[in-house]
């Protein structure tokens, strides 16, 4: 089983994004679960999310404590939270930022395993807004391989409808950008 914990900020889409993956594991064949944590936050605020891919049925409900990968959809959020913390020794860290790797480990400590991307500039020019859910499904898809990126397809047209073209092509480029 592989678990997900994506920090974000409320309104980012992060809860939307671990749901997506759900659906497109699903849709492959795999057993997935995908869920929020949260309280009265307000936009803006820290927000987790959460999600759980294997190939046998999932048993457990709680929280992910100890992730396997990591996904940062904010920057800003290094500066006041461990976001490393309970990372399994293998563990990756996905990660918005237009700073280099060298720069972000330097900064805030990360020894983990790390794929950058500055998925907000992407945002910007594919949706003309810096919500970097999608953007950073296409890094999580390319550092990890968890689905092909074709299957996240039918779950984006299915949510976005309309804009869901220039939410494909922001996940795209973010995988091509993906280091």
């Amino acid at each position: 089983m592989i678990e997900i914990r994506v920090h974000g900020r409320g309104g980012q889409g992060a809860v939307t994004s671990t749901e997506l993956m759900a659906v497109a594991a699903i849709n492959e064949g795999k057993y997935a679960q995908a869920f929020p944590s949260f309280g009265p936050e307000r936009r803006g605020a820290p927000v987790m999310a959460f999600v759980r891919i294997a190939d046998v049925p999932i048993r457990t409900r709680e929280k992910v404590y100890r992730p396997d990968i990591v996904v940062v959809l904010d920057p800003t959020i290094l500066k006041i939270v461990d976001v490393t913390a309970g990372l399994k020794k293998n563990g990756m860290v996905i990660l918005n930022t237009s700073e280099n790797e060298e720069q972000v480990r330097k900064a805030f400590g990360i020894k983990a395993k790390m794929a950058p991307v500055d998925a907000t500039d992407i945002a910007m020019k594919h949706l003309g807004r810096p919500i970097t859910n999608t953007t950073m499904l296409g890094a999580l898809i390319k550092a990890t391989g968890i689905v092909d990126i074709k299957s996240m397809e039918t779950p984006l047209k299915d949510r976005f409808g309309r804009i869901a073209e220039k939410n494909i092509s922001a996940m795209q480029q973010a995988y091509k950008q993906t280091q």
